[in-house]
């Protein structure tokens, strides 16, 4: 298990509790717990961090309203676990490539994806889950761990291709630790020594089923072990403890010291307070209250103590931010909201050649459209 002296080996210092208890090192109210060093980040910078955070929770409660009112599909909301995308996305170099689940909108928004881009799928829009050339990441997974393998065979590949100077990084859930993919990626990773960190955001819940019935382990991060690989536990909802952890294991993975493996497996120790999706009702297997003890250690609100108190925010920069962030995300859902397509391009790419009866269908929605016209089928809609 990584202990305080392997962060600081890498210029960051954290605070541990044993080595079940996550590495911290902001207290639930943001000041900076005994023994504990933020991380060299300079005040724009946290400020920045800060913004981003703030900015993926008022996306995450946008899409969820959204959805709501039939404006987008079904929608896998965030908040609670922003700070924690926010953050490892933050300590990603620019070449280093991204894994990301269908829940990490925020990872993906900072390393390089557009708003519109997160949204654009959700309208019908396919070209949202089109990665520009020059942004290194994967395209959401949906089937449960299966980028773990992939992002260990990417790693390996740049490992083998003599490129030192890229990691990769792959998000999962608590929940595909009980995959095997999970175990096939991290023995490989471990075997091979290659450059990936492993992010397991444990939210608690995999859907209905809670942590406890995915493992008899008393964390998932002591399963590093069996794989030869360093096991770390952070503190999710704390944003400088999950920046300063992620930087320590991608600086390792590219450069690691002559006793060092690669990989590293961080369980980042967190909470969901919504639902799995909006189409999941928590309060079906969820406590009413339970979420309420997690809120107590949010991520906005730590950070944002934490910079309060420390004068690098104020009401006037607070309100700049929150300017900026709503004609974001208005200009965002406007954009895709005006976006057009053509009905036809929904039998692209299914087949390789179109089969009669999809034929037949597009045929038909051809002939309907050119009879009463795209506005019959928006009036139906609405």
């Amino acid at each position: 298990m990584s202990t305080q002296n392997d962060a600081e080996q890498h210029g960051h210092s954290a605070t541990t509790y044993g080595d079940d208890k996550p590495i911290r090192i902001l207290d639930t109210d943001g000041t900076v717990l005994p023994d504990a060093e933020v991380p060299d980040l300079s005040a724009d910078e946290l400020v920045s961090m800060y913004e981003d955070i703030k900015l993926a929770r008022e996306f995450d409660q946008r899409a969820i309203s959204l959805q709501r009112q039939g404006r987008i599909a079904t929608y896998a909301p965030m908040t609670g676990q922003e700070g924690a995308q926010v953050a490892t996305s933050y300590a990603l170099d620019d070449q280093d490539w991204l894994f990301p689940t269908y829940r990490e909108h925020a990872a993906k928004y900072v390393h390089g994806m557009e708003l519109e881009s997160l949204l654009k799928p959700l309208c019908g829009h396919r070209d949202g889950y089109a990665i520009p050339d020059d942004v290194p990441i994967m395209p959401e997974y949906i089937p449960i761990a299966t980028q773990i393998p992939q992002a260990t065979g990417m790693a390996w590949g740049n490992r083998l291709q003599g490129t030192p100077d890229r990691a990769a990084l792959c998000h999962f859930g608590d929940g595909a630790t009980s995959e095997g993919d999970f175990h096939e990626g991290l023995n490989f990773a471990g075997v091979f020594d290659v450059p990936v960190v492993f992010v397991c955001n444990n939210n608690q819940w995999a859907i209905s089923v809670p942590r406890d019935h995915q493992t008899a382990s008393e964390t998932i991060a002591q399963k590093a072990a069996a794989y030869g690989i360093e096991g770390v536990r952070v503190d999710g909802l704390d944003p400088l403890a999950m920046y300063s952890v992620t930087s320590a294991a991608l600086q390792k993975a590219k450069n690691p010291a002559a006793d060092d493996r690669r990989p590293t497996l961080i369980e980042s120790v967190q909470y969901r307070y919504g639902a799995h999706t909006t189409a999941d009702d928590p309060s079906a297997y969820r406590d009413e209250g339970e979420a309420d003890a997690w809120r107590e250690k949010d991520p906005l609100d730590r950070l944002q103590n934490y910079l309060t108190a420390t004068d690098i925010l104020d009401d006037e920069l607070e309100a700049e931010i929150d300017d900026r962030i709503e004609s974001r995300l208005t200009d965002a859902v406007e954009t895709v909201e005006n976006a057009t397509t053509d009905p036809d391009s929904m039998f692209d790419h299914v087949y390789a050649e179109l089969p009669d009866r999809l034929r037949n269908q597009r045929d038909r929605l051809r002939s309907l459209r050119e009879k009463y016209g795209d506005d019959a089928f928006s009036e139906v809609l609405e």
